[in-house]
């Protein structure tokens, strides 16, 4: 191991002496020189798709990256330019990565819609410098998932409030449609088929046969399409479907009417829309012991 560390000092040293502002110039003198520049030469391999997919680098560019690269190279230890570059790798992941990441998580898919760099900034240096400060770290944690969740649900409202509307006006509907029954908090039932076998708790392990659809008709899943009853614990699915499941009797073929609040609310589920009311039949098979 001592005379691979001394080859390899030997090494960087040689890199870093032929290191200039400019492209650097080959010169292989000897042994070292060579295993130098094949050092070199062979860590550039898929190095520019790595530069592009995961530094998002544009190879138009490619000469500015070579310059930081000399520039980095020949900084050693000074300690203030490591902690000038180690700055700069951050400000970057800010901005290509923390800003658009947030954007997404909040907005959505609307790109005129933008978190404020300039805030952003203003809160990770303070915090970085321990003063200065409108707020404490830990405030500052709570404040973030507060207003993110604030901000997201108001920006869902703008989108997706037509549907919250019109799963309100279907569940009014379906409230005063004959044979259909209450179970609370807004969930409506109608029983297909009648069971008599026991009543699943919360924690239990049952097996079911289901088709769940939007109040446009559309299907977006059903276990019946695939062929098998699927099995879970009542209390592993949305708060609808608990409800109804740890009401009913094994043996029991119910269409349960859920409202969005009891389903996803103002979150978004594959084909399941923001603030949508879901409609199941749902075929209590069994609970597993």
């Amino acid at each position: 191991m001592k005379k691979i560390s001394v080859i390899a000092a030997v090494v960087l040293a040689a890199i870093m002496a032929s290191c200039g502002n400019g492209t650097p110039k080959a010169n292989l003198k000897n042994d070292v020189d060579t295993l130098s520049y094949a050092f070199g030469m062979s860590q550039t391999q898929g190095l520019k798709e790595y530069l592009v997919q995961r530094e998002g680098v544009d190879t138009t560019y490619i000469n500015e990256f070579i310059k930081g690269l000399n520039e980095g190279a020949n900084a050693g230890d000074d300690k203030k330019k490591t902690a000038y570059y180690a700055g700069l790798r951050i400000g970057q992941m800010i901005s290509q990565q923390w800003v658009k990441g947030i954007n997404y998580e909040v907005f959505g898919e609307d790109s005129t819609q933008t978190i404020s760099l300039n805030n952003l900034l203003a809160g990770f240096v303070a915090g970085t410098l321990g003063k200065g400060g409108l707020m404490s770290v830990e405030e500052a944690t709570t404040t973030r998932e507060n207003m993110m969740q604030s901000i997201k649900a108001k920006q869902m409202e703008k989108l997706y409030g037509d549907n919250k509307k019109a799963c309100q006006e279907f569940m009014e509907k379906i409230a005063k449609k004959d044979g259909v029954k209450s179970l609370g908090d807004g969930i409506y039932y109608e029983i297909l088929t009648e069971g008599n076998g026991e009543i699943p708790a919360d924690t239990s392990r049952v097996k079911v046969n289901y088709e769940g659809k939007l109040i446009n008709d559309s299907i977006f899943d059903s276990s019946y399409q695939r062929g098998e009853p699927t099995t879970f614990r009542c209390n592993q699915v949305i708060k609808g479907w608990k409800t109804a499941l740890t009401h009913m009797p094994v043996g029991s073929t119910w269409m349960v009417y859920i409202p969005q609040e009891q389903a996803y609310a103002g979150a978004e589920a594959g084909k399941i829309k923001p603030f949508s009311c879901l409609i199941f039949k749902i075929e209590l098979i069994d609970i597993e012991k």
